[in-house]
């Protein structure tokens, strides 16, 4: 599946919601989100519009990972 090149990180961050990722800070332009499901997991995402693929494809990767799901899955569950 191919990856939105159009995402900016604001919206990632909203549509993560919905896996349990809530904004615990923000330090310049980066929003850090924690969630307890699964036990804990923090990532790090850039507020820049749009997010990098490569940076993208970490992130979506780091975080299927940590749901252990494949990374399809996750960007269907994220509305992509």
């Amino acid at each position: 599946m191919k990856l939105p090149r159009d995402t900016s990180g604001l919206s990632l961050a909203k549509r993560l919601n919905v896996l349990g990722y809530e904004v615990s800070r923000q330090t310049g332009s980066h929003i850090r989100l924690t969630t307890k499901t699964n036990g804990e997991h923090h990532i790090t995402i850039p507020a820049h519009d749009p997010i990098k693929i490569g940076t993208l494809s970490s992130i979506l990767t780091d975080i299927a990972n940590h749901h252990e799901i494949r990374r399809e899955a996750l960007l269907d569950q994220l509305g992509y």
